[in-house]
């Protein structure tokens, strides 16, 4: 195997990583709380990214890459992991983290929007798919159905809307930072800032008692490595791998979340669910063949800067 497949086979486990993200979140936040867990998973991701990445010297950075790319991606990773936090069931983060991958679609059209990215009409129905598929999710067993998505929002609008939020900001910050890092890549420092805020958010608003014990340690560790480990396993497909192969492979996460915090979370998906995951997915891909003639930079950039 030379040199270049290996590394696209080592963003493929850093897609893997990605989409265990969901469950392994959910599972952290049961033991350590919404907050106290997200603090937990950033601060031991942080060191991990320490180790596998390092620092950018700060000197070189653009200063407004580091001021916009810090309070995009502090705010991107806060709704994240909040928002499946919060969620009162395992099926309702499974759905939540549906909403957030609602991210690609909303990249491509801010970059079409803002950053001049040429698109063919294919853009049109694979946005409209994309929203169908989180009306279809969020319609319950029944699939598309209204007065079931209204009546599932309102149960916890707080999860739903900082899912929803992140997409869109994770949507700015790709477009924005495709502008302004000019190559660098500061993820290391943005996941130290996350794991301050949340810190400073426990310490002033409480976060709950945080329960240790094996299986708990086991599921941070695991939730950690999948963020840690998975940018860093994506830097190095990114760079050295087949570029086109992997962005399109990314768009098939939120089908392998949705299977994979299912079975850490022991909740069971209806087919109408899966209807609903697999028009988000394609609709994502259609928005990414519409722009695939002109080179999709922004698709890459989750990867390589930033689920």
């Amino acid at each position: 195997m030379n040199s270049k497949n290996k590394a696209t086979l080592i963003g493929f486990i850093a897609i893997l990583l990605w989409a265990s993200i969901v469950g392994l979140i959910r599972g952290v936040s049961e033991s350590f709380g919404a907050t106290g867990g997200a603090a937990l998973i950033y601060t031991v991701a942080s060191v991990f990214l320490i180790f596998s990445v390092g620092f950018n010297r700060l000197s070189k950075v653009p200063p407004k890459y580091l001021l916009w790319g810090s309070l995009l991606f502090v705010s991107y990773e806060l709704c994240l992991a909040l928002s499946i936090g919060y969620a009162n069931t395992g099926r309702q983060a499974i759905e939540v983290g549906m909403v957030n991958y609602l991210w690609p679609t909303f990249t491509l059209m801010s970059a079409i929007l803002f950053n001049k990215q040429k698109a063919n009409f294919l853009v049109v129905p694979g946005f409209l798919l994309s929203m169908a598929g989180i009306c279809w999710v969020l319609g319950g067993d029944q699939g598309l159905d209204i007065a079931s998505m209204i009546a599932n929002v309102q149960d916890n609008p707080l999860s739903y809307g900082l899912a929803f939020a992140g997409a869109v900001i994770w949507a700015a910050y790709c477009t924005v930072t495709a502008r302004i890092a000019q190559g660098h890549n500061c993820v290391t420092l943005f996941f130290i800032l996350v794991a301050v805020v949340l810190w400073v958010k426990y310490l002033l608003m409480g976060g709950g008692e945080m329960d240790f014990n094996l299986r708990s340690v086991i599921y941070l560790v695991l939730a950690a490595s999948a963020m840690g480990f998975g940018y860093a396993a994506w830097n190095v497909g990114i760079l050295h791998g087949n570029v086109t192969i992997l962005a399109g492979a990314s768009y098939f996460i939120p089908v392998l979340s949705a299977a994979l915090a299912a079975l850490l979370l022991s909740a069971p998906l209806s087919f109408a669910f899966w209807q609903g995951a697999a028009m988000v997915c394609i609709g994502s891909i259609l928005c990414w063949l519409a722009t695939r003639s002109k080179a999709s930079a922004p698709v890459a950039e989750k990867a390589g800067q930033s689920a």
